[in-house]
């Protein structure tokens, strides 16, 4: 038996949409049914069905053989199929890598501890070297310290597959990358501007699970979210309200510091959120409404604060 993934419904002889991957119940076992991604990529005007057994079709409707290379690689059965549909996971295992190598491979075998110049340089993106473009994507996998990587990873992993699932994989990879290096050289930028190059740097998945927030903010504002697992809320009511709490610190007059002050990279959640919102504005319409958190009972906790390093 499994869960229609539009619907909710037990199903004991679910379908399972070649397009998409996802599963569905007689009634929205068609794409069209279900607001299938993958109708995007239906440019054919003659309708021509490719059953496969007809190389001449595969190319027609303007689609590349590249595209349909990827395609069949990331599909079901093929070697990368666990990726479609799972990228927020894949994220997950990269951060908890990323913070092994972080804070055992490189002080215990390398001998970089985490001040020195070989580790800032691999891992933090810095306002003194933002033209070291690998710290553009290593810097959103890299955390601070436990409680960090602890909390984004409770958010990714709540609001990240619920969001992979309405946007497609592709889409949700463009977007957890956009919003994390446009929130990180967002906050290393105004760095540079008001302390120098020689200012702190920026680490941690903050600004992208922001963007991710974003999107499925504006596509269901109302859905019920609990605040650390126990207290109930709109949707929309933790997103703004953590942006409120955002703006008011960042610029100081909780703590007195402004936008680069403290350990906290305000500037990068406001510009990964913003990110999320104008993407969830584009895409509402062509794809589905989460109606329904993934996993948990109704409700997934928040994530933690960026890290200025």
């Amino acid at each position: 038996m499994a869960t229609c993934d539009q619907c909710g419904a037990h199903e004991n002889l679910p379908y399972q949409c070649r397009r998409c991957g996802n599963t569905f119940c007689a009634e929205h076992r068609l794409p069209e049914n279900h607001n299938c991604p993958g109708l995007d990529d239906w440019s054919d005007p003659s309708g021509v069905f490719d059953s496969g057994f007809d190389a001449s079709v595969q190319n027609r409707g303007g689609t590349s053989s590249s595209t349909g290379y990827i395609d069949r690689i990331t599909g079901t059965g093929g070697p990368l199929g666990y990726f479609r549909g799972n990228m927020s996971y894949v994220f997950l295992g990269v951060m908890w890598i990323t913070f092994g190598l972080q804070f055992f491979i490189f002080p215990l075998l390398l001998g970089a501890s985490p001040r020195s110049g070989l580790w800032q340089a691999v891992f933090v993106l810095s306002p003194g070297h933002i033209e070291f473009v690998w710290t553009w994507f290593t810097s959103i996998f890299a955390h601070g310290g436990f409680t960090h990587i602890a909390f984004n990873s409770i958010a990714l992993y709540f609001f990240g597959p619920v969001v992979e699932r309405y946007l497609d994989t592709k889409r949700f990879t463009a977007l957890f990358f956009g919003a994390g290096i446009i929130a990180g050289l967002a906050q290393v930028f105004s760095t540079l501007l008001t302390v120098g190059p020689f200012g702190a740097g920026v680490v941690g998945a903050s600004g992208a699970i922001m963007g991710v927030l974003g999107v499925l903010t504006v596509l269901n504002p109302n859905l019920k979210v609990y605040l650390y697992f126990i207290i109930p809320m709109p949707l929309w009511v933790l997103t703004f309200g953590f942006a409120a709490f955002s703006i008011i610190a960042g610029f100081g007059v909780a703590a007195g510091t402004g936008l680069t002050g403290g350990n906290v990279a305000h500037l990068a959640h406001l510009a990964g959120l913003v990110v999320g919102l104008l993407y969830g504005v584009r895409v509402k319409g062509r794809v589905g409404v989460p109606n329904s958190l993934q996993f948990g009972r109704g409700g997934g906790g928040m994530g933690g604060p960026g890290r200025r390093f």
